[in-house]
């Protein structure tokens, strides 16, 4: 590892000069992290001498990119507090199981439409499903929606999604890995993904005036250190009862917005978040091989996977946004910002490759999540302008508009 530090020094570098060029064209940030990732990673084409693969570093920059996602959602949580959880528990376990549903379902109709035997159908049911936590937390926080009425429940879609995910892995696992799966062992898996995030939720919120005292510590130094050890800790904690650990970043974050310290800890925490959120980004292009996009049923299979998507998210976004009372204009918000797919779609693919399943599953769901992670952005950016394009054709405002007129009336 003797040009290790070298190598992280010119990948800071490129990835700031993407950074800048984003910026001029005013576009998303994100894709151009990815497709440079992808340029440089080791799967990229090199001339000779001229060799600007990083592969030496690939493994330390995905341990900076883990950091990167821990930050994401633990700013996220700052940016909330328990307590407006709770009050939107209902709400929010009424729009996961829409969420869920739909987009479950629509990924088993389409495993099975395009004739995949059943244990692929699950795989890709499950790249299908799950949104990308990291995407979704940089988009909000770049965009300043996190103070927006539909952020609550897009909060807690990925939570829910969560507690579904420590399900299923069990479930596919069992069924791809061994042949075979317990179902006691899929209830406890639940049961613990579920009792530790209630369980975190109420001991935190109880434990608020002890943390006002035990955070009050004047040298910003200790200061951090005792936050990032709580962070780390916690995360680290979350994943060994499955419970994944960007969402224990999240947990601690919700938990410390409840507190005194709140703003301190979002100021002195801003910069990690933009550092090591970027790297997670670079990283994750590092693993894409641009290679396995030349087959054609890659792209069909992919471009099929990102309609079937975009149609479930708006859909189930729409749906648990009036299912939670907000206008058409917020509702839609939530179907594109949740639209992303990133982590937990490639962990599924890894599934099914540790599985022995068909090869086309990696190429198509690296090809699924880099279209979605590029196109998500964009459309939760121009959100306002997609709806009022639907709304020209599903008339939404005119309906609310009917609908309180005739309530006045009534009233």
């Amino acid at each position: 590892m003797d040009h290790l530090v070298f190598e992280v020094g010119l990948a800071v570098i490129l990835i700031a000069l993407v950074g800048l060029l984003s910026a001029k064209l005013r576009f998303s940030v994100i894709p151009f992290y990815i497709l440079l990732g992808m340029a440089v990673g080791e799967h990229a084409p090199h001339f000779g001498l001229l060799d600007f693969r990083f592969i030496e570093s690939e493994p330390f920059i995905s341990f900076l990119g883990r950091l990167g996602v821990l930050f994401l959602l633990f700013y996220l949580g700052l940016e909330f507090s328990v307590g407006r959880l709770i009050k939107s528990g209902r709400s929010i376990a009424v729009g996961g199981t829409i969420y869920i549903l739909i987009n479950f379902t629509l990924g088993i109709l389409y495993g099975w439409f395009t004739g995949f035997p059943l244990n692929e159908t699950l795989v890709i049911a499950g790249i299908t499903t799950i949104s990308s936590s990291a995407i979704v937390a940089k988009v909000l926080v770049d965009l300043k929606r996190t103070a927006n009425p539909e952020t609550e429940m897009i909060l807690g879609i990925i939570m829910f999604e969560d507690i579904f995910l420590a399900v299923y892995i069990s479930i596919l696992s069992g069924l791809v890995l061994s042949g075979a799966t317990s179902l006691g062992g899929i209830l406890l898996s639940a049961s613990y993904a579920l009792g530790f995030m209630l369980l975190f939720i109420i001991i935190g919120r109880k434990m608020v005036p002890v943390l006002n005292k035990a955070l009050n510590i004047r040298s910003n130094e200790l200061f951090l250190l005792v936050i990032f050890g709580v962070l780390f800790l916690v995360a680290g904690f979350s994943e060994t009862i499955h419970v994944a650990e960007a969402i224990g970043a999240l947990l601690v974050g919700l938990v410390l917005a409840e507190t005194e310290h709140m703003k301190r800890i979002e100021h002195l925490i801003l910069p990690f978040r933009d550092f090591f959120g970027a790297l997670f980004f670079f990283s994750f292009g590092l693993t894409i091989d641009p290679t396995m996009f030349g087959d054609l049923q890659v792209w069909l299979l992919a471009l099929g996977a990102v309609a079937i998507t975009l149609f479930g998210n708006f859909t189930a976004g729409m749906l648990a946004g009036r299912s939670a009372g907000l206008s058409g204009k917020a509702s839609s918000n939530i179907g594109l910002t949740i639209v992303s797919r990133g982590e937990f779609s490639i962990i599924m693919a890894n599934i099914g490759k540790a599985g022995g399943l068909l090869a086309i599953i990696q190429p198509f769901a690296a090809l699924y999540v880099l279209i979605l992670a590029i196109l998500g952005p964009l459309l939760t950016k121009e959100s306002k302008l997609v709806y009022k394009m639907l709304d020209k054709v599903f008339r939404w405002e005119r309906r609310e508009k009917l609908k309180k007129e005739r309530s006045q009336t009534q009233q």
